[in-house]
């Protein structure tokens, strides 16, 4: 049985890169159609069964090609009827010790450059799980094309989930709002202060927002249009005046990224440095980005927004993804029963 391959350069890269990453996946001048699938292949190398997949992968998950590069590097020379549940395990366990990692721009020669976040720093269960989920779809493929041996034992079954926690909610504090916006507006980067904004009144994923186009915004009509969602579902972002007033003061052409690198125009501005600077700056402790996605729904349902509303406005398909911010909107529901039902007798 081959072992799982644990070169020190195999680490997990961001979900930035990898949309825009030219995959080796894909063999230069060679159709998806051409990729004919073979029958009960056992010794087929999991590196060729990825690039198969992914040649037939017609879903809207931009990071799966990530995650599944990652796992070439790992397992790719093994042969599918040799890969087990214990190296499936043995490799998440070796993922579940390395530092959380950003992308931090190319270098000169175009290579993606990735910074840990700092020694304490690991990824999170639910990224580990994202991980176990993306060569588990690869495998549940091959049973059901064929691809794998008649009877074989799907090797990722018998792997546990990592336990998520989903339920801390970091929110900014009117006070730190304040602190931030004015540090954001004193950046180097000039356009930190439109990101973060637009993050707190949009509601919007880091993603969706660096993926904006100058033609996904309509100024007239105080909209911005996510083709790029982490579900797959187009979402409308409603623009506030603030930050209209500061898109209005933007140029470029119509595919251009409104947030795009000054030495890559193909890819979104490298602002994870620019924005830790802001939050030292403001005063502001332990607040990720995506924790300005948390305040624009915590701001929601203090002000009488009903958990169906902001689960629209943050675009969960769920609403148990958005009952993590119920409690939150204690007083609007006792406002509305006292005037509904508060007469009584």
């Amino acid at each position: 049985m081959a072992n799982v391959n644990q070169s020190a350069g195999d680490g997990p890269v961001s979900d930035s890169a990898a949309q825009s990453s030219n995959s080796a996946l894909f063999r230069e001048g060679v159709p998806p159609s051409a990729a004919v699938l073979p029958m009960r292949a056992g010794q087929l190398p999991v590196a060729d069964l990825i690039d198969l997949y992914m040649r037939h992968y017609a879903g809207r998950d931009t990071t799966r090609l990530q995650r599944l590069t990652w796992w070439q590097a790992k397992l790719g020379q093994i042969t599918i009827v040799d890969v087990s549940d214990d190296q499936i395990h043995a490799a998440l366990e070796d993922l579940s010790v390395l530092p959380a990692t950003y992308y931090a721009g190319t270098d000169v020669g175009g290579k993606p450059i990735f910074k840990a976040k700092g020694k304490a720093t690991l990824l999170a269960p639910a990224t580990i799980n994202r991980y176990s989920a993306s060569i588990a779809a690869v495998f549940t493929w091959a049973i059901k094309r064929r691809i794998a041996p008649k009877g074989w034992i799907h090797p990722c079954r018998s792997v546990e989930r990592k336990t998520e926690n989903n339920e801390k909610i970091r929110f900014l504090s009117d006070d730190e709002r304040i602190r931030l916006l004015d540090a954001c507006k004193a950046s180097s980067w000039p356009l930190l202060y439109l990101l973060v904004l637009l993050a707190l009144t949009t509601g919007a994923r880091r993603g969706e927002l660096l993926a904006l186009r100058f033609k996904d915004i309509d100024l007239a009509r105080s909209v911005a249009h996510c083709v790029q969602t982490k579900n797959g579902d187009a979402k409308t972002l409603p623009l506030v005046s603030m930050v209209v007033e500061e898109l209005k003061a933007l140029q470029g052409a119509p595919n251009a990224l409104v947030f795009a690198s000054s030495r890559n125009s193909s890819l979104p501005f490298c602002f994870e440095s620019r924005y830790a600077e802001a939050l030292k700056t403001a005063k502001v402790r332990n607040f990720r980005f995506h924790d300005l996605r948390h305040t624009c729904a915590s701001m929601l349902a203090q002000n009488g927004a009903t958990l169906l509303e902001i689960g629209d406005v943050l675009g969960h398909r769920q609403l148990a993804m958005t009952k993590r911010y119920s409690h939150l909107t204690v007083g609007h529901k006792a406002a509305l029963v006292n005037r509904v039902l508060g007469e009584l007798k």
